[in-house]
């Protein structure tokens, strides 16, 4: 009988790309056991893999690297002989090792040569004796941080030996890349005569290093390779580089990567390669966009295919194809770049009706990220960028752009905003920065001479209008039978909506319902005590009490706002999507978004939205339970008027899903008119049936959890009834 082996990683910095997620879930679909080790918490780990805290196996904060790299493979070293020590017979492999069938070795040693010849031996597979002589004299190696290797050429070991005379030596971190790695493993198996215990090439490296860029050929050269002594086969994550350069970090089409990501449902667009080493790549830079929620991408002229991909992908926003040209025209026809960059969007599972091309300057809106790579201010002239800068930023826009030296970018952008930089490099002996564009604020934002002015015609004689230049207050009464009280951000409303009214205006006002709209200028979460005060104002003067019924909505930050301040009239009804309970630290410190409020007040009675929510009437919440953060605020809505109405593989911006589904409309009216039940809501979200993304996410899931069979039928009812080229593409692989 076959022995049962486990397997165990390390994983340090952050969300795993797809590389990692594919290799972690080859093991779990193998049915292999595998362990992974971190230190912080990881947001995207296939579901099977068995997680463990790193401080287990070896407690530090000291996370080495090898410097000219900027690379954790030198802990990484480390760490494996210490969790081999600690972990009898778990077999350690790095996290770009696939798993091509199950290891099971009877022998504890399990390693194999990386090249031709049975000389040099790797360890991105390595399982050893915890009582064998080779793992105590690596331990004891490894104990020594600025040891003079004796495997090194002569030449470096005389250098390393006169620098530590000179009261100067060299730590391990300066030393040759691989030296507490496949240099020291090499060396220790010779010196203890252990070859005969190292399994051959074919085992785990019939790619060797020299060859691995054939990974990203078509399939069949590496099937070609692979033979039936191959176990775990090492991908090389070096061919990062490639894929991040030249691939926009996914796997390329027809590869043999390609494949392995459709057999194991795994989705590269979700999940790219951002960066290697100190090299940041283009999909890299959505951690750049510091913004807590992005409803927009636009991409002038078409050169950040995979920036645009992560945005999607992290945000669900809308696409805009700016198509002018380097005078910043529009031309008269479609560029040729334009369906290219279309088909590789829809090709990477984007619904086609969520891209848009900006054809002429009435296409030109604002919009909340905006690209400008190699563009206006690198290769074109940036004056010729000023319409689009003066159109399309808003207050929370961010654009990232590429600066040439010389070009007079920085004078003619700083009146736009703010410039910081992100990275440069240098192009031909001129330095190319990389940098953030974020507007500068107003100094009043909810005081604009515009807002006040149409504020105050909206109110009219019986209404009024009141603000402190952060947030404001605008009521405009209709009736005295039904209030819904607002809460919206300004900015949106002036630069995204064409009627430049408060959230639902038009829908409220075809209802004959009186309204409150409480405005902010930018991601504060009303987190001001002037817009308590007014809230306390109002109550105290009986504002709210001439209403027979009066509904706090919101969403996301407007939805811990209706809830929060519902505490000013108790008995009233709240209305939130996908809402924050809190963004407290010490209440939520797993609430990883928004940092932009992190640094504010939370604490008074407005402060908990959970708890300041408990005097409402009913607090209906719309949430994805799927969405952990979103479930985390939702479960903190304790009280019994709770009403949790779950919305599954909609996301955050589940408003934008329902609207695109047609059911928003009906919904949000019968929450806010009383009528709404539970039952008639889940019957209306029926339609999600027919939603494309709906239908990706959930055949995703039944792959996620190890049900081909359930995903094919899912997809051949779904390809039965429509086109849904996402789910079209991941049926070839099953």
């Amino acid at each position: 009988m076959a022995r049962e082996r486990e397997v165990g990683t390390l994983w340090i910095g952050g969300a795993l790309s797809w590389m990692e997620q594919l290799c972690l879930k080859s093991f779990v679909d193998q049915g292999q056991k595998i362990t992974l080790f971190a230190y912080d918490d990881i947001p995207n780990v296939p579901a099977g893999v068995i997680r463990r805290d790193g401080r287990e196996i070896y407690d530090t904060a000291d996370f080495i690297k090898y410097e000219k790299k900027d690379s954790f493979a030198l802990f990484a070293d480390l760490f494996r002989l210490h969790m081999i020590a600690k972990c009898p017979g778990m077999i350690w492999v790095d996290t770009d090792v696939y798993c091509h069938r199950p290891m099971d070795y009877d022998s504890d040693y399990v390693m194999g040569f990386e090249l031709p010849g049975a000389q040099r031996v790797n360890n991105a597979v390595l399982g050893l004796p915890v009582d064998s002589a080779i793992l105590h004299d690596m331990l004891a190696f490894t104990s020594d941080r600025f040891a003079v290797p004796g495997f090194v050429k002569p030449k470096l070991q005389d250098e390393y030996r006169a620098a530590a005379a000179a009261g100067h030596p060299v730590h391990v971190s300066q030393q040759p890349w691989g030296v507490w790695g496949p240099m020291m493993v090499t060396h220790f198996v010779h010196k203890l005569g252990l070859t005969d215990k190292v399994q051959p090439l074919d085992a785990f490296y019939p790619v060797t290093f020299p060859d691995r860029i054939r990974f990203l050929r078509r399939a069949g050269v590496v099937r070609d390779m692979v033979t039936r002594h191959t176990t775990a086969l090492h991908l090389w994550a070096s061919n990062k580089r490639e894929l991040g350069l030249r691939y926009a970090g996914l796997p390329p089409k027809g590869s043999y990567l390609d494949q392995l990501v459709q057999k194991h449902g795994v989705r590269p667009e979700a999940a790219p390669i951002k960066g290697r080493g100190k090299r940041v790549f283009d999909a890299g830079l959505v951690d750049a966009i510091d913004l807590p929620e992005v409803a927009s991408f636009a991409d002038l002229g078409g050169n950040a295919q995979s920036l645009c991909l992560a945005a999607h992908a992290r945000w669900d926003c809308d696409i805009v194809l700016v198509d002018i040209d380097h005078r910043g025209a529009f031309p008269q026809s479609e560029s040729a770049w334009v369906a290219g960059y279309r088909e590789f969007l829809t090709e990477n599972g984007v619904d086609q009706g969520r891209i848009k091309v900006a054809r002429k300057p009435g296409d030109l809106k604002a919009w909340d990220v905006i690209a400008n790579l190699s563009g206006f201010g690198d290769v074109n002239k940036i004056k010729h960028l000023e319409p689009v800068l003066q159109t399309c930023l808003h207050s929370d826009s961010r654009m990232i752009l590429d600066i040439r030296k010389g070009s007079g970018s920085y004078p003619f952008l700083k009146p736009f905003g703010d410039l910081e930089s992100l990275s440069t490099r240098d192009d031909g002996g001129v330095e190319i920065t990389r940098a953030r564009l974020r507007p500068k604020p107003p100094a009043m934002a909810s005081s604009d001479p515009e807002w006040s002015k149409l504020a105050r015609q909206l109110a009219g004689p019986k209404g009024f209008y009141t603000d402190n230049g952060a947030h404001s207050f605008l009521y405009i009464p209709r009736s005295d039978r039904v209030l819904v009280v607002s809460f919206d951000n300004l900015d949106i409303a002036m630069t995204k909506r064409e009627d430049r009214r408060p959230w639902g205006f038009a829908f409220i006002e075809k209802q004959g319902w009186s309204m409150l709209g409480v405005m902010a200028g930018g991601w504060t979460w009303y987190r001001d005590a002037w817009v308590a005060a007014e809230f306390d104002r109002l109550a105290a003067t009986g504002f709210f009490a001439r209403f027979d019924r009066v509904v706090f909505y919101g969403a996301s930050m407007g939805g811990y706002a209706a809830a929060a301040f519902s505490a000013a009239c108790p008995g009233a009804d709240v209305v939130a999507i996908s809402p924050q309970s809190t963004l407290d630290k010490s209440v939520v410190p797993w609430e990883t978004r928004y940092k932009v409020a992190w640094d504010k007040d939370f604490s008074g009675k407005y402060g908990d939205a959970a708890a300041a929510s408990a005097s409402a009437r009913q607090v209906t919440i719309l949430y994805d339970p799927y969405e952990p953060l979103d479930a985390g605020h939702a479960d903190r809505f304790t009280a019994p008027n709770a009403v949790k109405l779950r919305t599954p593989l909609m996301g955050h911006r589940l408003g934008s899903s329902l609207h695109q589904m047609g059911i928003l409309n009906p919904i949000i009216l019968g929450a806010l008119d009383g009528s709404l039940t539970e039952l008639s809501f889940y019957r209306s979200l029926r339609a999600r049936k027919t939603f494309p993304r709906y239908q990706r996410e959930l055949f995703k899931r039944a792959i996620d959890h190890n049900h081909p069979a359930l995903a094919r039928q899912m997809g051949r009812w779904v390809l039965a009834r429509g086109e849904n080229r996402a789910i079209r593409l991941e049926m070839q692989g099953l």
